[in-house]
């Protein structure tokens, strides 16, 4: 991931609707946002849900009603010569390519194409033979932590770390996994508290209608931002309608990227874009009145005015007192 700046993920996940042509238009729309990676979702669906898994409520309003979560999900899969084509795909964009691995085969796919980051989706952070086995491949590893209490996860880094995997390597996300998120339930503070309890880089992965949250995020020190998009909102499918347009994508980019810039150092300093204005908006000692050579400075003959190029009002009282070396004319610098 980037050093010293935050790493935006632009989330594809399942919103190709199966399609590698719309999976590659997303891929267009992360470049073109200015997006670090775009991440889609690598699953075998007869190893992820049973054929009488229910689908999630907002999954229920966004798809047909009387399909189950297992056919829902076996129309949104993506084989290894799918993901080859759209690895190569993102290559020629610039953008890295990204996937959540849900079961075994597909952590062994994703390592097998050479991808460098496992992100660990919300749900799985409680799967013990999961978290061991991508723990084990010493990659880095991005942990959503959606649903999560903190002592679980404690737990999942501590499965992670033992497992083989550096504490460095691991970017933990607050995460909230309603669809889409109400804000009063966004609570950002806690990513906060993730980074001081176990002293992680954190990041955030949002599922709030809007970009504030992101930039608020950025604003608060998350190092990575992870954001669902889709070409059309009103396209069929169960994230469509949470996601972000092409448009506001791109507006959260340059937003953060702003925060970013607005962030800067530590250091309280002028900068460089005000340092002109230092001598137009400081003021000096001048002379109230004409005064004499050899006159004494006093409180009624020297006053504090515009511009700042002289002697600073902060050596008033080195000045009180002091015998005038010249003459001098009324609004003359001392």
């Amino acid at each position: 991931m980037r050093q010293n700046s935050v790493f935006v993920i632009a989330e594809a996940g399942v919103n190709h609707n199966g399609s590698v042509y719309l999976a590659k238009k997303l891929i267009d729309v992360a470049a073109d946002a200015g997006s670090d990676a775009v991440k889609f979702q690598t699953f075998k669906a007869k190893n992820l849900v049973s054929k009488n898994a229910q689908k999630a409520n907002y999954q229920k309003q966004t798809t047909d009603v009387s399909e189950s979560q297992f056919d829902m999900i076996k129309k949104l899969e993506l084989n290894i010569d799918m993901h080859k084509e759209l690895i190569a795909y993102c290559q020629e964009k610039n953008i890295m390519f990204l996937s959540t691995p849900f079961d075994h085969d597909s952590i062994d796919m994703l390592n097998e194409l050479g991808l460098e980051i496992f992100k660990i989706p919300s749900g799985e952070i409680t799967n013990l033979p999961y978290l061991k086995y991508i723990g084990s491949l010493g990659k880095k590893i991005i942990l959503s932590t959606g649903m999560a209490n903190l002592q679980e996860v404690g737990c999942a880094l501590n499965i992670l770390v033992d497992a083989g995997t550096s504490k460095d390597n691991i970017t933990v996300l607050h995460a909230n996994t309603m669809y889409p998120t109400p804000m009063e339930d966004v609570n950002l503070n806690a990513m906060l508290t993730i980074q001081r309890e176990f002293s992680v880089t954190v990041g955030y992965s949002d599922h709030t209608l809007g970009i504030e949250v992101d930039i608020a995020a950025t604003a608060m020190g998350a190092s990575c931002i992870e954001k669902h998009f889709t070409i059309d909102k009103t396209m069929v499918g169960p994230d469509h309608k949470a996601s972000l347009d092409p448009q506001e994508l791109k507006d959260m980019v340059t937003a953060i990227r702003n925060i970013e810039k607005a962030l800067g150092s530590s250091e309280k300093k002028p900068s460089p874009s005000e340092s002109v204005n230092i001598e137009v908006a400081r003021k000096s000692i001048i002379a109230n009145r004409p005064i004499k050579k050899g006159e004494i400075f006093n409180k009624d003959n020297i006053t504090v005015k515009r511009p700042g190029s002289g002697i600073s009002p902060m050596k008033w009282d080195e000045v009180l007192g002091s015998k005038a070396n010249k003459q001098y004319v009324e609004d003359e610098l001392i």
